[in-house]
C-alpha cells in the first residue's frame, strides 16, 4: 500500500509536462470558476457559523469554575470543526460538478496513454453531472459518517493526537476516489467503481494527499488543485487499469 501512495504522489510531476504538451488548460476553466466560487461561498458560511457553534458546545460546561477556559476552547474546537465540515462538503461539490468537464480530460489523456486504440462512451454531460453527483454524494455521507467519531477519537488524551492524521487520511482519500472516478466512469459502473478504488486505496490515499496539501495554499490552491490532481490522478488510474486488465479494449460502461 505504501507503494502505491508513492507512485501517486509521483504521478504528480509528469501532470504540468502533460497538460501542457495535450493543451488542456482550457478544459479547467469552468472547474476553477466553481471551485472559487464554492470555497468563497463555503468559507462565507464557516465564516457565520463559527461563532454560534462556539458558543452551543460552550454551554456543555455547566460549571462556574473554568467557564472562561472552556469558552476558549469552544470556539477554537468549533473553528476546527467548520473548517474540517467545510472541506468535506467544498471537495463533495466541486468535484460532483466539474465532473463533465474532468471527464473530456481524462479521456484524452487516457487516449494520449493508449495510442492506436478505439473506445467510446455512451455517455453525455447531464449523464456525466449525475454520475459527479451520485458519487460524491455517497463519498460525503461516508466522509461526515467517519468524521464525528474521529473528533471524540481526538478528545482522548494522547491517544487523540492520531485523531488529525486520521482526519487528513480519511479526506486524501475521497478526494483520490473523486480524481480517479473520473477515469473509472467509462469503464465501470457505480458499484464496480466503488470496488476498484478499495482495492487501489493506496493509490487513492496519494492522489488525495496532493490534493489536501495543495487545497491548503492561499488562492493559488483553488486554481491548480482541480488540474492537477485530475491529470495525476487519469494517469495512476490507467496505469491500474492496465495492470488490472491488460487485454481490456471495450470501454463501455
Amino acid at each position: 500500500m505504501i507503494g502505491a501512495v508513492f507512485s501517486s504522489i509521483k504521478a504528480y510531476a509528469d501532470a504540468i509536462p502533460l497538460m501542457n504538451r495535450l493543451g488542456l488548460w482550457r478544459y479547467f476553466i469552468v472547474p476553477i470558476i466553481i471551485s472559487v466560487l464554492a470555497a468563497v461561498g463555503i468559507g462565507l458560511a464557516a465564516y457565520g457559523l463559527s461563532d454560534n457553534l462556539g458558543a452551543l458546545i460552550s454551554k456543555a460546561w455547566i460549571f462556574d469554575w473554568g467557564k472562561e477556559t472552556f469558552a476558549v476552547v469552544a470556539e477554537i474546537l468549533g473553528a476546527v470543526m467548520i473548517i474540517t465540515f467545510g472541506l468535506i462538503v467544498y471537495k463533495a461539490v466541486v468535484m460532483a460538478l466539474s465532473a463533465p468537464f474532468m471527464s473530456p480530460v481524462s479521456e484524452k489523456i487516457e487516449a494520449d496513454l493508449r495510442p492506436g486504440e478505439h473506445f467510446y462512451r455512451n455517455t453525455d454531460f447531464n449523464d456525466q453531472l449525475w454520475r459527479g453527483i451520485r458519487i460524491n454524494a455517497r463519498n460525503l455521507g461516508m466522509e461526515l459518517l467517519w468524521t464525528v467519531p474521529i473528533f471524540f477519537l481526538g478528545l482522548i488524551p494522547v491517544i487523540g493526537l492520531i485523531a488529525p492524521i486520521l482526519l487528513f487520511c480519511m479526506q486524501a482519500y475521497y478526494a483520490g476516489f473523486g480524481n480517479m472516478d473520473y477515469t473509472l466512469e467509462r469503464h465501470f459502473g457505480y458499484s464496480d467503481s466503488i470496488r476498484f478504488v478499495k482495492r487501489n486505496r493506496g493509490s487513492a490515499i496519494g492522489n488525495g494527499l496532493v490534493f489536501m496539501t495543495v487545497l491548503i495554499i492561499p488562492i493559488v490552491g483553488l486554481i491548480l488543485v482541480l488540474p492537477l490532481s485530475v491529470t495525476a490522478a487519469s494517469l495512476r488510474t490507467v496505469q491500474l487499469m492496465d495492470k488490472e486488465q491488460p487485454k481490456l479494449i471495450d470501454y463501455a460502461n
